[in-house]
């Protein structure tokens, strides 16, 4: 089942919060809602590299979270340290945690998913499961709590790689859902929330510069 057309693009007002500063890096805490980068048209100008590099000028976006997806994300400060933290993600020496709420309880409570996506291009920005064609994608995932009464699960997602709406397509492949996910969620799903409930709680990662760890945690907003 196709999902609904979208909404009207009407993101949350003000600056994000501020998780670090520094002269190499920012970390922001991006709201649900709230591009990463600006979309299509006049109408989806209005992201968060905008709104920070409108005080930030030499601020640069390495990574992105879906509109929908609240939590932190890094943004790098001049050519330099975009360059150094891209190959940082490429090498995957930066690891990323999310907590979503799902459909039911998987089974086991820990485990792997892998299943290679691609881009659905009849029906963009979808991605799908294509065995054929598709790029390898890994996500493990951790069973948090399950609430038994409404049938929903809290989960620990741990993406090792880093394609698009891979978090979404796993849970949805698996016969779990994220609760308010508008493109992957089934009726049922897509009801049970009003926004998508996934969240980039933590990132851990080298100094740009220094190569110091880093360690940012972003509470859950549900």
């Amino acid at each position: 089942m196709l999902p609904l057309p979208a909404p009207p693009y009407q993101p949350p007002p003000g600056m994000p919060a501020i998780i670090h500063l520094d002269d190499s890096l920012i970390v922001l805490d991006k709201p649900a809602g709230l591009l990463s980068v600006p979309g299509r048209g006049p109408a989806h100008a209005d992201s968060l590299a905008s709104r920070v590099q409108m005080e930030f000028a030499d601020a640069r976006i390495v990574h992105r979270l879906d509109m929908a997806t609240s939590g932190l994300l890094i943004m790098a400060r001049g050519l330099e340290m975009e360059r150094r933290l891209s190959i940082a993600f490429q090498q995957r020496q930066v690891e990323k945690r999310y907590v979503a709420v799902v459909a039911g309880r998987p089974s086991p409570d820990e485990g792997e998913i892998a299943l290679p996506l691609i881009t659905d291009w009849p029906n963009r920005p979808r991605q799908k499961v294509d065995f054929e064609a598709g790029k390898p994608s890994l996500t493990h995932y951790t069973l948090l709590s399950h609430d038994a009464a409404r049938d929903r699960s809290r989960m620990e997602l741990r993406p090792h790689t880093g394609r698009s709406h891979q978090l979404r397509v796993h849970m949805m492949a698996i016969g779990h859902p994220i609760l308010g996910d508008e493109l992957y969620g089934n009726e049922d799903s897509r009801g049970a929330a009003g926004r998508l409930l996934l969240h980039a709680s933590e990132l851990n990662l080298p100094h740009p510069l220094t190569g110091a760890s880093l360690h940012f945690r972003s509470a859950t907003p549900f």
